[in-house]
């Protein structure tokens, strides 16, 4: 398989990352995250939720081992007033003893709308981090695909993550389209649809998506630079890995009835789930 699959130059980060990038704070612990460093793994995103606080000495080691040896992606829960924005990037920076974030999301504005406001005093906060030295790269997290798109279009950010997945594809309508004046990098989550794609939906007798199958799904999308996994423990982890190296992008045939999957598991879902 081509390297050209599971790495990717991304001008935003400035630098060549590998296309899985590890969330920290659904259950790994320090030594795992070492060890998925070790595998080739660059990009991390780290929360100051109870959750990544399991790996938050063996980062620090890691920064003071070897800065550059990752992109380090995090921010605070809420972002309505530029001041507290400044502050809380002040307070991550301390927390994990380093002089910069690669990636400063004012929990990439987390939620965007919902828990966090894009107003100008916002916009100027972030720019002003930037160029300050203190993050590298501005982004937000948005379920608002629409406003996304407007985002990708025309905004001073570095980067969207936006939720996409073989069950939510509006994105291939009302983001991807407008990455090509700015080109934003674009970090696909909830790849498993928080594991929904991993179950088989009522009447589909047809073959089901595993992890792997949900992060090759994002990846062979030629817009999507990365996509994160959330994984509980090394053993997930490990098979994501060695499952995403094995099999490499979709081929025209899983493409065919990974699609139809995820319309089914979208179909016999969408009554119980929030639409954005």
């Amino acid at each position: 398989m081509s390297d050209d699959f599971l790495y990717r130059d991304v001008p935003a980060f400035g630098r060549r990352m590998f296309r899985l990038g590890l969330a920290t704070n659904y259950g790994v612990d320090g030594q795992d995250l070492e060890w998925a460093l070790d595998q080739g793994v660059n990009y991390v995103f780290w929360t100051p939720s109870p959750g990544a606080q399991r790996v938050t000495k063996s980062l620090k080691k890691i920064i003071n081992r070897d800065r550059k040896s990752l992109v380090l992606a995090s921010g605070p829960t809420t972002g309505y007033f530029g001041g507290s924005i400044e502050r809380s990037c002040k307070r991550l920076l301390k927390k994990l003893g380093t002089d910069y974030l690669d990636v400063f999301q004012v929990f990439q504005l987390f939620w965007l709308g919902r828990g966090s406001a894009w107003s100008a005093s916002t916009i100027k906060a972030l720019v002003s981090l930037r160029e300050s030295g203190m993050v590298r790269s501005i982004g937000v997290s948005i379920h608002n695909r629409k406003r996304a798109g407007k985002l990708a279009k025309d905004s001073p950010l570095d980067m969207l993550m936006i939720r996409y997945n073989a069950a939510h594809t509006g994105a291939e309508q009302d983001i991807f389209p407008h990455l090509s004046k700015r080109k934003p990098a674009i970090i696909a989550y909830t790849a498993t649809r928080w594991r929904g794609l991993l179950k088989r939906p009522k009447g589909w007798n047809g073959p089901v998506m595993t992890a792997a199958d949900c992060y090759r799904f994002c990846l062979s999308n030629p817009h999507v630079d990365l996509v994160l996994t959330g994984p509980k423990n090394r053993q997930q982890l490990k098979e994501n890995l060695q499952n995403l190296r094995a099999k490499g992008p979709l081929s025209e045939e899983e493409n065919h009835w990974i699609s139809e999957f995820g319309q089914v598991v979208h179909k016999a879902s969408s009554r119980f789930t929030f639409r954005f």
